[in-house]
């Protein structure tokens, strides 16, 4: 599932492309991919400009000048591209935006129909059921905030950074980054931490989201940008999807197990587990 880097990512690139454009069309070729409303809710879209591309978590955001937004999540596959309009139009693509006069159109493909779109008024945004209960944007919490959201909690570390109410925007991968870079083994729970943990953690995530937008994100598997275009942050992973293979910082090999139902690589040298809870 594309995570805070990988939708920041589309995100830049739609703003530079699609802001200021009018639109001209919306056509839904799948109306299960419209979450709560019918395609009538997008056709008021039509003669609006998009004002502003962004994100919220995992979700990508089209604000539009007559006070309605497109939120977008992608789950595992969603896709943008650009295309002709008189190109041939694959099954996997669920929706289109045509723009006036623009010489090519904003495709939304999704192969295995996960994903989402939602129409709504711009004013309702933030109040929303897929946003209302998202934590702070792991990109702007400053450490002290940080440390007090992470004061009084209790479970384990992966599963906590998984936790979208939280922090708003990391999946699997950018948590099994972030706990080898603290050398926070993923079943250390929250009340061991100590302070110097929690300050790591913090300084892990703004450091792995910072270097992994600016790499255009991980493409694993059907990651791409709106131009077609791998990210390359995957060939900077130090533990996820390295299992048996050495760490690059000890050369201990690289384990997996199961938290939460998800995979988690981690070092078990560089990453020891930490038992019961911080001292005082």
């Amino acid at each position: 599932m594309p995570e805070l880097p990988e939708v920041e990512t589309i995100a830049a690139g739609l703003r530079r492309k699609a802001a200021g454009l009018v639109l001209e069309e919306v056509r839904l070729f799948l109306p299960k991919l419209l979450r709560k409303g019918t395609a009538a809710d997008l056709a008021g879209l039509h003669d609006m400009k998009i004002v502003d591309v962004g994100r919220r978590g995992k979700h990508l955001v089209l604000s539009f000048d007559g006070g309605l937004t497109l939120l977008f999540h992608l789950k595992m596959t969603g896709q943008f591209l650009w295309a002709d309009p008189g190109s041939e139009r694959d099954k996997h693509t669920h929706l289109s935006l045509r723009f006036r006069g623009h010489s090519r159109e904003l495709r939304f493909r999704d192969v295995r129909k996960f994903g989402f779109v939602r129409c709504l008024a711009t004013s309702a945004l933030d109040s929303c059921a897929e946003l209302a209960a998202l934590g702070p944007e792991p990109l702007e919490i400053g450490r002290d905030a940080f440390a007090r959201r992470l004061a009084g909690r209790r479970g384990r570390m992966k599963s906590l950074l998984l936790d979208q109410t939280f922090l708003a925007g990391i999946g699997n991968i950018y948590a099994d980054e972030i706990l080898f870079r603290a050398r926070i083994h993923p079943l250390t729970r929250a009340e061991a931490l100590r302070p110097d943990d929690a300050r790591r953690t913090w300084a892990a995530v703004r450091n792995i989201l910072g270097r992994a937008v600016a790499a255009g994100g991980s493409s694993i598997r059907d990651f791409k940008d709106d131009d077609g275009a791998d990210g390359h942050f995957q060939f900077d992973h130090r533990a996820y999807g390295r299992k048996g293979r050495p760490c690059r910082r000890c050369g201990t090999a690289i384990r997996r197990i199961i938290v939460g139902g998800r995979s988690s690589f981690f070092c078990p040298r560089c990453q020891p587990r930490r038992r019961g809870p911080a001292p005082n």
